[in-house]
């Protein structure tokens, strides 16, 4: 186990918040540096005439992954979020259809449910969520806290005992895997949009992540009153009361290094910054965790000699999907609307194709996704008015443009967001919605790369297709630098707040040399 020393960590996201707070509490004095002037990157806030946006991720899943990470500071998630189950999870809408489903908070409303929808579905989503569960439950022991150091990992009798039904789950597409089990085109669209969140689409990603749909099938989706600043917060403030330092205005512009590591590699001294002033500094530790945008951290901050991940191996990779944002403040109630709702096009695979094929384009019109965080929580609005985060999933090109406030954001990114709040009202049935909104702001690609340093302009991460999944996913050490961890949604085990939580976690296995497989020990209580 490598004694405590000092380590700066780049990025002051989740992720970094997370790691920061573990090195802390593990006896590292820790320096953390945020380019921007406010912490939490992808899950930031913005305000606006008493309205309070989460403008990034609003899905919380996972709880047990939380309450873990809580658990290794010595707190819980009950002590430090004010969490509600959300009851229905989330609402869909159909093109063409005029009923939606609610999908419940609990296993046996929704086996209710799809019952009602086709005769047998029922009992095949019970078996399919058993398997769910059986996958997600071998995914959290073997794969997902695991820095696959040691082959013994994928050595062990639990994987060779499931190994042929691991091949066969990797192999085949999650879109085949439901349509194999579902006739009803409006369930197979329900088990399959969990792809999405994995910065896929269906037809993509591996049948294996149909261990998602038990975290919001059956396990229920939960929210944290005050929106999810109120986790960054959280995290931020653990991990300054371990002893972390959080510097904002600080932007990394090299990883410092020394020759003289073991079989030729260089060794990491700390980082080169420039503070919130303008004045350039250096900062001196034994450690450097990159937590921002992997490919700005191994293409910017590093010479091409000691790029683990040089430009010419991001060429192969899928940048997973862009996101057209929108921030709505809206007069008058929208009771159409629940927490969270899907509308779903009815050319699914087309609308796919728009956005990870050959031809991309902003697909029109789109399967998109509407928070109203106002239905649950008082303090997101002002009274009498309604909190919309709307997402519209496009390629991964900057080139799609900025967004701005009331209208002025540029012209494609505009007519996404246009096209949006039409859908809305129309699907919905609320006529009126584009004449109720008091408060508009827009977010395109180029934020995420001109505001956030993402690769390609992506909103979520490198995809979850096979080449990018488990141990093909990028590493969270690199092999060039002795001394430089990776954190992040580029890293194992990838996207999502749960997987930025235990990327954190494996820096921290990674400094103990913990090659153990599941979630690290607790300390007493």
């Amino acid at each position: 186990m490598r004694a405590p020393g000092t380590a700066v960590v780049v990025g002051g996201g989740i992720t970094g918040l997370a790691t920061a707070a573990l090195l802390a509490a593990d006896g590292w004095s820790v320096d953390l540096l945020e380019q921007r002037a406010e912490i939490g990157g992808r899950a930031g806030s913005w305000e606006a005439e008493g309205f309070r946006f989460d403008t990034g991720p609003s899905w919380y899943l996972m709880p047990e992954v939380f309450e873990h990470f809580f658990a290794m500071l010595g707190t819980s998630a009950a002590e430090q979020l004010d969490l509600v189950r959300l009851d229905p999870g989330y609402r869909v809408f159909f093109e063409g259809r005029d009923e939606h489903l609610d999908i419940a908070a609990d296993r046996d409303a929704n086996i209710a449910l799809f019952e009602s929808v086709q005769p047998g579905a029922g009992g095949a989503l019970a078996a399919y969520l058993d398997s769910a569960r059986h996958v997600y439950d071998l995914a959290v022991q073997q794969f997902l806290y695991t820095t696959f150091e040691s082959s013994a990992s994928l050595l062990s009798a639990n994987i060779l005992r499931n190994g042929p039904r691991l091949a066969g789950l990797l192999t085949r597409s999650l879109e085949s895997h439901v349509a194999a089990r579902f006739e009803d085109p409006r369930l197979r669209q329900v088990l399959g949009y969990p792809a999405v969140f994995l910065g896929t689409s269906p037809d993509r990603a591996p049948s294996m992540y149909h261990l998602m749909s038990w975290m919001d099938l059956a396990d229920g989706v939960l929210y944290p009153r005050g929106g999810f600043t109120t986790l960054i917060e959280a995290i931020a403030r653990l991990a300054e009361q371990h002893g972390a330092r959080i510097r904002l205005g600080c932007t990394v512009e090299e990883v410092r290094t020394r020759p003289g590591g073991r079989r030729g590699r260089a060794v990491a001294t700390g980082v080169t910054y420039v503070d919130a002033t303008g004045a350039r500094a250096q900062l001196d530790a034994d450690v450097v965790v990159g937590a921002a945008d992997l490919h700005h951290l191994e293409t910017r901050l590093l010479p091409p000699e000691l790029q683990t991940y040089p430009e010419s191996w991001w060429r192969k990779r899928d940048a997973g999907p862009g996101a057209v944002l929108a921030l709505l403040g809206v007069d008058g109630a929208l009771p159409e609307l629940a927490h969270h709702s899907l509308f779903f096009t009815s050319d699914w695979r087309g609308n796919f194709d728009d956005i990870f094929g050959n031809a991309t384009r902003v697909p029109d019109p789109a399967s998109i996704y509407v928070c109203r965080p106002s239905a649950t929580d008082e303090t997101v609005a002002p009274a009498g008015k309604e909190n919309l985060f709307v997402l519209v999933p496009v390629p991964a090109d900057p080139g799609i443009g900025r967004g701005g406030d009331d209208g002025a954001g540029d012209p494609a990114v505009e007519k996404a967001v246009d096209a949006a709040i039409e859908q809305v009202a129309s699907w919905a049935g609320v006529p009126d919605l584009a004449s109720r909104v008091e408060v508009r702001r827009t977010i395109g690609p180029a934020d995420f790369a001109e505001g956030l340093n993402s690769w390609q302009g992506g909103a979520l991460g490198p995809g979850h297709v096979l080449k990018q999944s488990a141990f093909f996913r990028a590493g969270n050490v690199s092999r060039k630098v002795e001394g430089l961890f990776y954190a992040g949604y580029a890293t194992r085990p990838g996207i999502g707040l749960p997987m930025c939580l235990i990327s954190a976690e494996l820096v921290l296995k990674r400094l103990r040399e913990d090659r153990s497989t599941g979630p690290s020990s607790e300390p007493a209580a």
